[in-house]
């Protein structure tokens, strides 16, 4: 049964909810900033819903601000559009410093680096059948409900058109009824459109989406990370290489993130007293720190997706000047690379999926290798392998929050580790 309360907000949550701490508990609710007194309607699992927005904010934070996107409050992407630049960056921060300091590591945290930069360049749809149309959209809050939308303010402009090309896109994807992701990049070749969730096409149907794409002018358009149809190669700057990415491959949130994360990469390497020649970039995608490695130093990459290294491979061949880039298909959750291995290396550079890269940081725990720069989208497994390697001898140097994902709960870490 939920009532309507009245609840005094203390504070943040890790997904920028304000919590009342009420005698039964915390109780969490969107959209409220700490200092305010709100009107909510509380649920039995302790979460709580503003009956009324601005109606049921009883007493206003100063921090609150007037959210620019129309569909904030029922689009979930975003969460934090209702505070302002300083309640943000320093919830945001705090975040961060309280993960570390519950894996108990002390720290020097620098401030945060803001690398929205143009915007996301990249936007997933979820497709849903409703009747003889499609409905597109991104999801609700914690809900499978779509908000179809006609902009997204937090991405790059050049996807402006891309709900729109999404919506086309699903039309003809009406009979199979199955429920569709559409992920649409903005690259410099124009846009690349992967469709999940649809399986094979018939012969029909994969005609009517090629039509589509030329009639789109789209790059390409890919089922499942197959191409249907290429009429131009996607195309991605990564330092002085161009990179073709395989269809719904890996790509940091922003041109501009990538960037950054890149530079902090480099700057840690050339900081040393000792010259670096070899580094191992692992889990490397199809190369956005490995080619830019290159230019400096031989890189050995490692990465389960053998499509995203061939992509890596054929840039690297065709830029001139970079040192030799070695490949490696190999799954480091399975078979992470061995002290030996590490060992032939100056440096390593790590940037795991969000679970982290606990066998690997192991072995790296093993290793004498002198210099790891631990790069994650995920703050709590970055902690957890960091606290792994400390624990070996490495002495956690520094670590830099990286805010590409701007307007979430999400953050991008970067340590750097070293030994002695």
């Amino acid at each position: 049964m939920s009532d309507t309360v009245t609840l005094d907000i203390s504070r943040l949550g890790a997904r920028g909810d304000g919590i009342a701490d009420t005698p039964d508990g915390p109780v969490f609710v969107p959209y409220a900033l700490p200092g305010e007194r709100v009107s909510a309607v509380v649920d039995d699992r302790g979460r709580a819903k503003i009956a009324d927005i601005p109606g049921g904010i009883l007493t206003p934070s100063p921090a609150r601000r007037d959210p620019f996107c129309p569909y904030f409050f029922r689009c979930g992407g975003c969460a934090t559009q209702h505070m302002d630049e300083a309640l943000y960056g320093d919830w945001k921060r705090a975040t961060l410093l309280h993960t570390l300091s519950s894996a108990g590591i002390d720290v020097p945290v620098a401030p945060m680096i803001d690398a929205h930069g143009a915007g996301r360049r990249r936007m997933t749809f979820h497709a849903r059948a409703n009747g003889e149309a499609m409905l597109v959209g991104f999801m609700a809050a914690r809900s499978h409900d779509l908000v179809p939308i006609e902009t997204c303010p937090v991405s790059d402009p050049g996807l402006a058109d891309a709900p729109r090309i999404a919506s086309e896109i699903a039309q003809p994807l009406v009979p199979s009824a199955k429920p569709l992701d559409i992920q649409v990049t903005l690259t410099e070749g124009g846009f690349d459109v992967d469709i999940r969730g649809h399986g094979p096409v018939s012969n029909k149907l994969a005609q009517s989406l090629i039509t589509l794409a030329t009639t789109l002018d789209l790059a390409r358009v890919s089922i499942h990370g197959e191409p249907l149809v290429t009429r131009r190669q996607p195309r991605i700057a990564m330092g002085r290489a161009v990179v073709s990415p395989p269809p719904g491959g890996f790509l940091q949130a922003t041109g501009r993130g990538e960037e950054v994360l890149a530079e902090l990469a480099l700057a840690a390497i050339k900081e040393g007293k000792k010259r670096i020649k070899r580094v191992a970039d692992l889990f490397s995608g199809c190369g956005p720190f490995a080619l830019r490695i290159a230019e400096t130093a031989l890189v050995h990459a490692v990465e389960s997706d053998a499509k995203a290294l061939s992509s890596l491979d054929i840039a690297a061949r065709a830029t001139p000047g970079l040192r030799q880039i070695s490949t490696e298909t190999r799954d480091l959750f399975r078979r992470p690379l061995l002290q030996p291995e590490l060992e032939r290396h100056d440096a390593i550079v790590i940037d795991p999926p969000r679970a982290g890269c606990e066998a690997q940081a192991k072995q790296l725990a093993l290793s004498k290798v002198p210099l790891v720069i631990s790069i994650s989208c995920d703050q709590a497994t970055f902690a957890r392998d960091a606290a792994i390697m400390i624990a070996g001898g490495y002495r956690l140097e520094s670590v830099t929050p990286v805010d590409q994902f701007s307007h979430t709960g999400h953050l991008e870490v970067v340590g750097v580790l070293r030994r002695g």
